[in-house]
């Protein structure tokens, strides 16, 4: 590893803006996709074998590179680069940290695998739905070389070294190839988007039900076997650790049953999907006033995990559950 000086106390930051420690050698680096600070993590496990667990957007690799170089991990020290889905705002740094740390396996789902050494149709998929956007928020996802990608099946281990391990799972529900990473020695869980995305500021979780992919049924089932991995801590990719877990599961599971009955109830009464995001955004208004009292924390939310968006996913599950 490289000379870069750094602080090892627990709980001293190297940047106390945008790395934090939650001990055990695990560091949150907030990759300010789109310029917005505090919305998406990535976690680094500073372990014999050190791991990247997720790399934000494109445009954040530069950031992250930085970060953990002041982390003292130099280009040839990191050993893996995990992701727990595909999405741009977790994966979309892939291809430029693989080019930045030669030696580093990126380890994936094996649904997902394809699209990260051939990412042209994940891409066009993604620009359809953020147009301009696209280039603000996250930039384009360089292909990865297909021997530096080890493809994960439903149950796999992320070797930490020193006897250390990330217990991986298949964790649909939010996407196909979304998978769950627990700390076989911290008990962390990561949780990716299948918990839903944390607001720290206001402490509580909204759903993260976008298409083509969001199920119900699914989510709720990877709940609970998020659940029965009986974790310490949940570190949310949105955003940040939360020691709470039995309460912020339960508050998941409430709120994704609300936002269904929202669009269902919304859909009774006109097939308009607008009629249904406006409906949805007011009873979301009365419910979280908190939330739309901070100005800055929910437009900063809704550019990561807009209502419009999670609205359409559920809308487009309903059709299919109906169909």
């Amino acid at each position: 590893m490289n000379n870069a000086p750094v602080d090892h106390r627990e709980g001293a930051p190297t940047d106390p803006a945008h790395v934090r420690s939650l001990g055990d050698d695990v560091f949150l680096i907030d990759t300010r996709m789109g310029g917005y600070e505090s919305i998406t993590s990535s976690y680094l496990i500073r372990s014999s074998r050190p791991c990247l667990v997720e790399t934000g957007s494109a445009l954040s690799a530069p950031i992250v590179v930085e970060e953990l170089a002041g982390l003292g991990i130099g280009s040839s020290d990191l050993a893996t680069i995990v992701v727990t889905h595909i999405h741009l705002d977790h994966a979309g740094g892939v291809g430029d940290l693989a080019s930045a740390f030669p030696e580093a396996t990126i380890v994936v789902h094996e649904r997902g695998a394809r699209h990260l050494a051939d990412p042209a149709r994940l891409v066009a998929s993604a620009r359809q739905v953020f147009g301009d956007d696209m280039d603000r928020l996250f930039g384009e996802l360089l292909a990865t070389p297909a021997d530096r990608i080890t493809a994960l099946a439903d149950v796999g281990e992320v070797d930490l070294g020193g006897g250390r391990r990330l217990e991986a799972f298949h964790n649909p529900g939010h996407a196909s190839h979304h998978i769950g990473l627990l700390d076989s020695q911290t008990g962390d869980l990561y949780t990716g988007d299948a918990a839903g995305v944390y607001v720290p500021q206001t402490q509580q979780v909204r759903p993260a039900t976008p298409p083509p992919d969001f199920s119900l049924e699914q989510t709720l089932d990877s709940l609970e076997r998020m659940r029965q991995t009986r974790p310490t801590r949940l570190l949310f990719s949105h955003f940040g650790p939360v020691s709470d877990v039995e309460a912020i599961l339960d508050a998941s599971v409430a709120e994704l049953q609300y936002w269904v009955e929202g669009v269902r109830l919304a859909r009774s009464t006109s097939p308009d999907l607008d009629h249904a995001i406006a409906m949805v955004r007011e009873r979301d208004r009365v419910r979280n006033p908190s939330y739309y009292g901070d100005e800055e924390t929910h437009e900063r939310f809704e550019a990561l995990s807009s209502i419009a968006a999670n609205v359409s996913g559920i809308s487009r599950w309903l059709d299919q559950t109906q169909s």
